[in-house]
């Protein structure tokens, strides 16, 4: 598949190492000589420098014969307008674009932009995205990472391992003895930095980072098992009241068991702008940095505090004042990826990566055949990838110990009709079965080929 992505900072460098790692035909676009020579360096693509939106630039992207653009550019209107070049001018079959500007989102969601008069055939919002990944940090206070697979019955969960873990240095094959009618499996381990998928001798240590795949009805008693109790949020503050707070404030605003949510803005327009949104949310404008605002918040009895300002270090300040100041959880957006290892020795118990979001989207929407779902994990170390298992598929009619996984791919759940089941080595995979994979990226072009999900491009 031959794709061009344009921008070449964060989201779209991370895109590009997917695609070129699984030998697609990638050309990184961007304005700024540094960062194309930064993605030809590193990584197995083309680039040219020059504005994506220019017809010129993108001619000698090779955009006549392109199968798919993306725009990811730092600017909403160079994305749409290179969607309508690539659409007007080379008739690119598939167009995918950035857009953070709400009243675009709110124009575009509400059908006010045909189709035929704004090309994009897919839009991604990283607020949207984010706000959503807020809001499942909440839902699962425990887990310092969530998100949600095979239609909302089941779920992937990132837990900390501490020293009142009870199955500390338990094997993860006497852990299916134990627990054998539990529908849960860790499928991925970190240890000292180190990311990996798991045998069955492995044990789990204190310090670990386990990634969890577990049916719904038996979260509970996963977390149960692993050491984490499970406590409702009933009060919440949100430091930030752009984009991502305000849209996280009206979601807990619509719940039906009402979250007491409190906001704190730095900015006074924006503050207002939020004051103006919300119905029952108290809105402060304020650092959130101040110990008398975050006391006038009541910080000291709220169940949750989410740092959610577009600055990383003030997120991690505030999260950390926050705790210091008698809030039980705090929750920070960290788009710095290197930051993240200071979460756990600052006390910050989750994060929020928006570029992991925002890769996991777009990833969601260029998967080949019938991958519907895909989930990045860490520094785009892993994925945790959902797809319907075709009858042209190696795997279609065979056992789990029959089938030829790499070593770094485990099967976490299948859906099977509308029954989750927990994958053993005598589960029958068959065709029509929606299958959930964790898979180290270096993997990820084997398990395409046993998903057979690259027959069908689009």
């Amino acid at each position: 598949m031959k794709v061009i992505i344009c921008g070449a900072g964060q989201v779209g460098w991370q895109i590009a190492r997917h695609l070129s790692g699984e030998k697609n035909d990638v050309t990184v676009v961007d304005n700024n000589p540094d960062l194309v020579r930064r993605a030809t360096d590193t990584l197995d693509v083309q680039g040219i420098a020059g504005f994506a939106s220019y017809p010129d630039v993108l001619d000698r992207a090779g955009a006549r014969d392109a199968d798919m653009i993306i725009a990811a550019t730092y600017s909403d209107e160079v994305n749409m307008v290179t969607c309508q070049v690539a659409h007007s001018v080379f008739n690119i079959p598939r167009k995918i674009a950035r857009l953070r500007s709400q009243s675009y989102l709110t124009a575009i969601y509400s059908d006010l932009y045909r189709r035929d008069h704004m090309p994009i055939d897919v839009v991604i919002s990283p607020e949207r995205e984010v706000a959503e990944a807020a809001l499942q940090r909440l839902a699962s206070p425990s887990a310092f990472d969530t998100e949600t697979f095979l239609g909302g019955r089941a779920n992937l969960l990132g837990i900390s391992i501490e020293e009142d873990c009870p199955v500390v240095n338990t094997p993860l094959r006497q852990l299916t003895d134990l627990f054998s009618t539990l529908r849960a499996i860790v499928v991925g381990i970190r240890r000292d930095g180190r990311l990996f998928a798991p045998e069955a001798r492995d044990q789990i240590f204190v310090g670990d980072e386990c990634y969890i795949f577990a049916v719904n009805e038996d979260i509970p008693r996963t977390m149960e098992i692993f050491g984490k109790t499970a406590k409702k949020q009933e009060r919440v503050v949100i430091i930030g009241g752009g984009n991502v707070g305000l849209a996280v404030a009206k979601a807990l605003e619509d719940r039906v068991d009402r979250v007491r949510a409190k906001v704190i803005e730095k900015n006074r327009k924006i503050a207002e702008r939020a004051a103006d949104a919300l119905e029952r949310t108290i809105v402060l404008n304020g650092d959130g940095l101040d110990a008398a605002l975050l006391a006038e918040a009541n910080i000291s009895r709220a169940d949750a505090v989410l740092c959610v300002t577009d600055d990383d270090k003030t997120n991690m300040l505030a999260a950390v004042r926050a705790k210091a100041e008698g809030c039980p959880m705090a929750i920070a957006l960290i788009n710095d990826p290197t930051l993240v290892p200071m979460m756990a020795p600052l006390g910050i118990d989750a994060y929020i990566n928006p570029r992991a979001t925002t890769v996991s989207s777009i990833l969601r929407h260029i998967r080949h055949g019938r991958v519907r779902g895909v989930y990045s994990i860490g520094d785009a170390e892993a994925e945790m990838i959902e797809a319907e298992v075709l009858s042209t598929s190696p795997i279609a009619g065979q056992r789990v110990r029959d089938i030829d996984f790499p070593e770094g791919v485990l099967v976490g759940g299948i859906l099977k009709g509308d029954k989750v089941v927990k994958p053993a080595a005598d589960t029958r995979i068959d065709e029509g079965d929606v299958i959930a994979l964790f898979s180290m990226a270096s993997d990820v072009p084997e398990v395409e080929r046993l998903l057979q999900v690259s027959i069908d491009f689009f």
